[in-house]
């Protein structure tokens, strides 16, 4: 099973796109070590305020590929302050 977390998340603190780039490989690097996880940026590559990202959980079971993806959610709610999120939707692809 194949579960897509896509997110979309503001960065008030940027200032340029080197800033938010800095800042958005940190939590990239960061879901991908604690979770085991896929993540790329989709959308809003240039745009140094905002992003779209795409994650991907690859498992056997389509319950705990949800519970990984909204612990994600969770995780960039509470300890990642420098993004708000604004909006997200969590879907099984297959």
């Amino acid at each position: 099973m194949i579960g897509l977390l896509e997110i979309e998340l503001f960065n008030n603190a940027s200032r340029s796109l080197k800033d938010k780039r800095r800042e958005l490989h940190r939590l990239i690097d960061k879901l991908h070590a604690d979770f085991h996880v896929a993540v790329a940026e989709i959308g809003a590559q240039n745009t140094w305020q905002r992003t779209e990202l795409a994650v991907v959980a690859v498992s056997n079971d389509a319950r705990h590929n949800n519970q990984v993806l909204e612990r994600i959610v969770n995780r960039i709610r509470t300890r990642h302050l420098a993004w708000q999120l604004l909006d997200y939707s969590i879907r099984e692809v297959f």
